[in-house]
């Protein structure tokens, strides 16, 4: 709304990151928190994160800066150094980029770090106590989404407004990493459990390397060797036959490329 141009868009991990998560290490915390144990792995192993960010790259253009994202433990204060081009001492390869942070402070919030680099209004913005430029964060301290949500459709259903829309062509995609190895033949469990963990990465990269979408794993099988961290792909592994929701992404890529991966 200021119209500053937007270097890292993000959020904060709410639970420690454990990649290696499985559903047994995690059931009793599970109970105590009123929670499915499934859900909780897929907030532990990032896959949640890497949802989410795939949702607002695909809505505002917005990219990850590389596969997985940066992920830095960078604090609240330290985000608009980290968080920013590496000519300035940051991470990124590029500005304009969604990604997180397991740094103290920025969870549950999220943010967004803008380049206010104009003399004048950097000087104001430190005036303002907003920390040092020309980078500057601006931190929400909590997202609600089990009540925000249901504001949101509410919205859309009653007065036809959406909160968020997608882009005419996404920009990101959720493809998955493998959590084992694994042989041909295995079947893929769900997300949230033993086999994948979640993976964003540009669109044109995931179809470079025929990535298959997370969501289409579920019920599908291993047709060659997969070791523990590699990427699953169209080359390693398929979705399970007639498969519905397979059926109407094949629709919807037909749609946006013209082609279908398979």
């Amino acid at each position: 709304a200021m119209g500053h141009p937007i270097v890292a868009a993000g959020k904060g991990k709410n639970n420690p990151l454990n990649i290696d998560a499985t559903p047994p290490a995690y059931e009793e915390e599970a109970r105590r928190r009123h929670m499915n144990v499934r859900m909780l792995v897929e907030f532990v192993d990032g896959s949640k994160t890497m949802v989410e960010m795939a949702a607002i790259a695909n809505a505002t253009g917005l990219v990850p800066d590389k596969a997985g994202m940066h992920g830095p433990a960078a604090t609240l204060g330290e985000l608009n150094k980290v968080l920013v081009p590496q000519k300035d001492g940051g991470v990124l390869s590029r500005v304009g980029v969604v990604d997180y942070s397991i740094g103290k402070g920025v969870a549950p919030g999220v943010f967004v770090v803008a380049d206010m680099s104009h003399p004048r209004i950097s000087e104001r913005m430190e005036d303002l106590k907003m920390g040092k430029g020309p980078y500057f964060t601006f931190h929400r301290p909590y997202h609600l989404t089990s009540l925000e949500v249901p504001l949101t459709c509410a919205r859309v259903v009653l007065y036809g407004k959406a909160d968020m829309v997608p882009l005419a062509k996404p920009v990101a995609e959720v493809a998955a990493v493998a959590k084992k190895d694994m042989q041909p033949g295995e079947k893929l469990d769900a997300i949230g459990e033993y086999c994948y963990r979640a993976w964003i990465m540009t669109a044109p990269e995931a179809h470079a390397v025929r990535a298959i979408p997370c969501g289409l794993l579920q019920g599908g099988s291993v047709t060659a060797p997969i070791k523990k961290g590699e990427l699953i792909t169209y080359a390693n592994a398929a979705p399970a036959p007639g498969s519905k929701i397979a059926e109407l992404r094949a629709r919807q890529d037909k749609l946006v490329y013209g082609t279908v991966e398979a």
